[in-house]
């Protein structure tokens, strides 16, 4: 029994290592084989609904009922046309819908989608007409302070330009996340998003006691009473920590003005406690605007505006590519582990 469990243990390893060399080795000729320049997608989500909604048409109509739907649209799609040459040839601009330019923020630790967030905006702004809007569909926990607050900058261009901007928040939005949600014009919200946590914290390991207790000794020299405050290696001080809890609420008292700045119907002192709050109780201390998902908001305007995704894709150098297939085995092998050990979770 124990060489039988042995030998099933030295089989998944060596199955783990030969998967994880075929997946770099399958990147690395991919790679070699293709490459993959800087481009700006865009898209037209108004098809992409269409699309959606004649799968399922097709599926119940008869064949005559389905002949006469694309009948119809070929003549409305004509009839376009006509008006718009017609409008043309007398020097006239057509009709148009206003636009909705939907943009996506993934936010991490390092606020990384900044770069990409930063050409979206800029070629938005470029094309965007009077009577456009933008849409940010925000999914964040927060992060860096300088980070996130470069990141609420560039949505402040956006209103700057005098564009309405809607941020929808369908999971999360917290701390940083919720610094960049506060510019928008209008917050609307899923049912259990989670929004708020208006705080500051920070946190510096210290192992000064373990060096010394080996006679480790660690010099720090500095020019500036307060160049250093909390430090991980030397030996932390009760005015260090006084000026490190002193820095934080300056902190803190930013992000407060900052947030009653751009959201004035707020109570700030009853939300900026750190805490969270899920959309149904976010709308009732006026975090969100609105309970609805980016999806029905989407919708909702389907037929009276063009829906137009814009996504900025840089290029993938190699150590991109290879990166992403060790993130990617590292996500599986770590799914697989927590369903081995059963680790407990929240769900609800």
């Amino acid at each position: 029994m124990q060489y039988g469990l042995f030998a099933a243990k030295a089989v998944t390893v060596l199955v783990v290592i030969v998967l994880a060399v075929g997946g770099i080795a399958s990147t690395v000729r991919q790679a070699r084989q293709s490459h993959s320049p800087e481009r700006l997608e865009v898209r037209s989500l108004n098809e992409r609904f269409e699309w959606l909604a004649d799968s399922v048409k097709n599926e119940f109509q008869s064949r005559s009922e389905a002949k006469a739907a694309a009948k119809a649209r070929k003549k409305k799609d004509k009839a376009l046309d006509k008006a718009a040459k017609l409008a043309a040839k007398a020097g006239k601009k057509p009709d148009a819908k206003p636009r909705v330019f939907v943009l996506d923020f993934d936010g991490n630790l390092n606020a990384d989608a900044n770069d990409a967030l930063r050409d979206e905006i800029s070629a938005v702004l470029q094309a965007a007409q009077e009577g456009d809007a933008v849409l940010l569909r925000l999914e964040s926990p927060g992060g860096l302070v300088h980070a996130y607050g470069l990141a609420a900058s560039q949505l402040q261009r956006i209103r700057d330009r005098g564009l309405t901007l809607t941020v929808a928040v369908d999971k999360m939005a917290a701390s940083g996340g919720y610094l960049m949600a506060c510019v928008a014009n209008d917050i609307i919200s899923a049912p259990f998003a989670v929004l708020g946590s208006i705080g500051v914290v920070a946190q510096v390991p210290n192992v000064h006691r373990l060096l010394k207790k080996h006679d480790v000794d660690v010099e720090l020299h500095t020019a500036g009473a307060y160049k250093r405050t909390l430090t991980v290696l030397g030996e932390n001080t009760d005015a260090g920590r006084a000026k490190f809890k002193e820095e934080l609420e300056l902190t803190h008292d930013l992000f407060k003005s900052f947030v009653a700045e751009h959201r004035p119907q707020l109570d700030i002192d009853t939300v900026a406690t750190g805490e969270h709050w899920y959309g149904q109780q976010a709308l009732a201390l006026k975090l969100t605007d609105k309970l609805q998902t980016s999806d029905d908001w989407l919708l909702s305007r389907v037929d009276s505006a063009d829906l137009i995704h814009v996504r900025f894709k840089p290029p993938q150098t190699l150590s991109d590519r290879l990166s992403l297939s060790l993130l990617r085995l590292g996500r599986g092998l770590r799914s697989s582990a927590d369903e081995a050990l059963q680790r407990p979770q929240t769900h609800v």
